[in-house]
This record gives C-alpha cells, sequence and structure tokens, in this order.
C-alpha cells in the first residue's frame, strides 16, 4: 500500500534512512568531531556563547583573522542531525576553511526531538539569527553580512530563516538579515518525513509539518540561494531539491544549483575545512563578492 507517491512504508523509509544508505557514516561523524576539536584547539574561539535562556540555546564563535577591526561577514552553520541527533561540536571544523578568508564562523546549537518539538526547533533557530543581528559585532562581525549555511535537517533549518518575517519578530531585525543562504542535502517537504519512520522520534503531526515545510513557505525577500546536491542522494532527496530549486527560480529569485558528483549526504561537506575547496569558494563568491 502506497503511503507516499508511489512508496510503501518499506520503500518510503529507504528513502530518507541515510544511515543505513552509507554506512560509513560514523567514520564521518567521528572525522567532523576530530576536525572540529582541531579547530577549536589551534582558532581562537568562543564556546557555549548564550543566545537564549535555555541550556541548548548555545552557540560557538570563531572570530574572522585580525581581531576587532572592520566588521567581517558571517557564516553560520546549521548543523543536520534529522533534528534529533548531532551538535555544534561536531561543525567547527568549517571555521579551518573561512577563517583565512576573513570570516567570522558561528556554529549554534539548538534543542533535540523527541524532547521538544519542530516549532520549538525552528524557534530557536530564529532567535540565534536575531540575537547575532544584535551581537555579532561584539565578536568582530558585520551584522549586515549574515550568511546562513546548513546541512541535512540544518538545511531546513536555514531555509526557514529565510521564511521568518523578522520585523514581526523583532522590530530592529531587518527583513533581510540574511544575505544568503546555502542549503547542503536539504530537506525541504516534511510530509514525507511525517509519514516514515522518522517521526517514531519528531512525532510531528499534519499541520506541523505543513507550517515548517520550505517548500510552502512565503518568502520576502529575493535572497540568493544556493542548493547543493551529491551524485548518490536518494531519489527522494533528489525530488525535494530540484522541487525547491523550482521554487526559488518561479519567484525571480537568484539561485546557484550545486551538483557534485561522486559525493554522497555526508561527504559533501567534508571540503569545506579546506580553504581552497571549490565549493567553500563558490559560496564566497556568490556572497561576498568574490571573497570577504
Amino acid at each position: 500500500m502506497a503511503v507516499f507517491l508511489d512508496y510503501d512504508q518499506e520503500a518510503l523509509d529507504a528513502q530518507y534512512n541515510n544511515r543505513r544508505r552509507f554506512p560509513d557514516y560514523r567514520e564521518h561523524f567521528a572525522r567532523w568531531r576530530a576536525w572540529s576539536d582541531e579547530a577549536h584547539a589551534t582558532l581562537p574561539s568562543h564556546r557555549g556563547v548564550p543566545y537564549g535562556p535555555s541550556a541548548s540555546e548555545r552557540l560557538d564563535i570563531f572570530p574572522a583573522a585580525g581581531g576587532r577591526g572592520r566588521g567581517a561577514p558571517v557564516y553560520v552553520m546549521i548543523h543536520g542531525g534529522y533534528w534529533y541527533s548531532l551538535d555544534k561540536a561536531d561543525y567547527g571544523f568549517l571555521a579551518t576553511g573561512l577563517r583565512p578568508h576573513g570570516a567570522m564562523t558561528v556554529v549554534p546549537n539548538y534543542c533535540l526531538a523527541p524532547a521538544h518539538r519542530l516549532d520549538e526547533i525552528v524557534r530557536q533557530n530564529r532567535a540565534m539569527i536575531a540575537w547575532l543581528w544584535h551581537h555579532a559585532a561584539d565578536y568582530g562581525g558585520d551584522p549586515m553580512r549574515i550568511y546562513v549555511c546548513g546541512h541535512s535537517a540544518g538545511g531546513h533549518l536555514a531555509m526557514m530563516q529565510l521564511a521568518t518575517d523578522w520585523p514581526r519578530l523583532d522590530r530592529a531585525v531587518p527583513a533581510d538579515v540574511i544575505k544568503g543562504v546555502c542549503s547542503i542535502a536539504g530537506i525541504f517537504e516534511l510530509e514525507p518525513i511525517r509519514l516514515s519512520y522518522l517521526n517514531q522520534t519528531l512525532h510531528l503531526d499534519a499541520a506541523e509539518a505543513a507550517r515548517n515545510s520550505p517548500l510552502t513557505q512565503t518568502y520576502r525577500t529575493a535572497t540568493p540561494l544556493m542548493i547543493v546536491v551529491g551524485e548518490h542522494e536518494s531519489e527522494e532527496y533528489s525530488r525535494q531539491n530540484h522541487a525547491m530549486a523550482a521554487r526559488w527560480r518561479a519567484l525571480g529569485y537568484p539561485l546557484d544549483w550545486v551538483a557534485l558528483p561522486g559525493l554522497n549526504h555526508f561527504n559533501l561537506v567534508n571540503s569545506l575545512r579546506d580553504p581552497a575547496a571549490p565549493l567553500l569558494q563558490r559560496q564566497l563568491a556568490v556572497w561576498a563578492g568574490g571573497g570577504a
């Protein structure tokens, strides 16, 4: 019996079970943590800076090279993990690639399922961006140049920032507070997630899935969007990313579609610790006019 499109339950679950599809995921997780530990050990950083009252509302900041002089572009990396796993401590390695380009790197935490609903996860990420508007300059960043990248579930959360009515949330925050988004292997439609095995952890209902699906949101600003996909993603991931790209094109907003041969859901982000990585260089070219 089909539960979503032409997929029965087993087939739908297989489409979204990346850990089963790519069984070396543990090696990637271990590598990310080791690289991130190295970044904290070798680069200046501020760990566990609060952006809200709860224990989960914390972020790590890697200031740009050169201290607190001219405001640096702010690169926010939202971690993945299907909204229930991983941590900011797993993605700090991006600072190794970004610091030579004069960027400030911010890696936030947020609350996780099943203890928290997706509504709250989205709310916390929005609170994080609002906090950066008010406080990025305290750490040498330029609040007028905030760029957001997200991997997997983080790609979903990055897109939900673009769907935010910022002045309604905080009068001081401009509608175009985010100057660019990069979604790496992102998720943009939550109904198949709700119908899959993942909902045993997420506990989404139909209304919550709908109001947190980027494909159905209103986007008020023509923010440049980069969508990054790997060759070896599942058919459903490919469908979702093509659908989001089509939506952005239909709006007439700037889109950069990046399809990377030979890569999968996990190793897509590995190159970002290298300042010379083509994917990093491409983001800088789109967002910062060729670099910081």
